[in-house]
């Protein structure tokens, strides 16, 4: 006997058996989402370190630099305010490479380069150098920002008057305790508007909080890259050293 047509058509589910399998599904594949993220975080927490960051991390961060870096044109500048809205007392933020005891008179930075014996400059011989100045928005990777006024030398005069290097991919510069440390690529470095300043508000720069006498302004570059308290300068072709990128930032903290 042939059976008929709708012996073979399947058993039509109750609204109630129906929702009970809609469910069931809902949380079979809300199971397995979880456990992606579970797996991924294991990967990436079994993965060896790099420079102060697990693998994975520190290749993500690697592109986030390769594109802010491709951001950069020379020409750009960051904007700039009358003086008369600069902050009067300009905020104080980080000590690392400062505790250490520092002579202010005769100070003098070295600077180093491939192939050639060290250079010694001193505060006079830059201040012998035509003197910029910029009113800017200085930002914290912390959240929080003000307008400050410097003066200095243009890092591109510095270098184009003491024959420094220019086709070399990284500058370094050091406190001279060389316990804080930033590393620059040489495009950020010789930005119209980096400085090496001894001035703060007009006033020659002696407040050590501050890195008196001489620090760093790179306004195309987060705060932690201003570096205060310049002990040594050096260009290289090898990347150098980095406080905060050696503590799971990435290293090119640009703007």
């Amino acid at each position: 006997m042939k059976s008929s047509q709708k012996d073979h058509q399947p058993e039509e589910l109750t609204t109630e058996q129906q929702v009970r399998r809609r469910t069931l599904k809902a949380f079979a594949w809300f199971g397995l989402a979880a456990l992606v993220p579970v797996g991924v975080w294991k990967w990436i927490t079994g993965s060896p370190k790099e420079a102060g960051l697990r693998k994975p991390l520190r290749r993500v961060l690697g592109a986030n630099e390769r594109v802010f870096e491709s951001t950069l044109r020379p020409g750009s500048r960051v904007p700039t305010f009358p003086k008369n809205k600069a902050a009067r007392v300009a905020r104080v933020n980080g000590s690392d490479g400062l505790r250490s005891p520092v002579e202010l008179e005769g100070y003098k930075i070295r600077v180093e380069q491939p192939s050639r014996p060290p250079l010694d400059v001193s505060l006079a011989e830059l201040r012998a150098l035509p003197k910029q100045e910029i009113v800017f928005d200085l930002k914290c990777i912390e959240g929080w920002s003000q307008v400050q006024h410097w003066g200095g030398v243009s890092f591109a005069d510095f270098v184009t008057h003491y024959g420094l290097p220019t086709h070399l991919d990284y500058v370094g510069m050091e406190t001279p305790d060389q316990k804080y440390y930033v590393g620059l690529d040489t495009a950020s470095a010789l930005h119209p508007q980096t400085l090496l300043a001894y001035e703060l508000n007009g006033q020659s720069l002696t407040d050590l909080r501050h890195g008196a006498p001489l620090r760093l302004i790179i306004p195309v570059k987060y705060g932690v890259k201003n570096l205060k308290r310049i002990g040594t300068i050096a260009f290289t072709n090898t990347r150098p050293r980095d406080f905060w990128a050696e503590r799971g930032y990435d290293y090119f903290i640009g703007l």
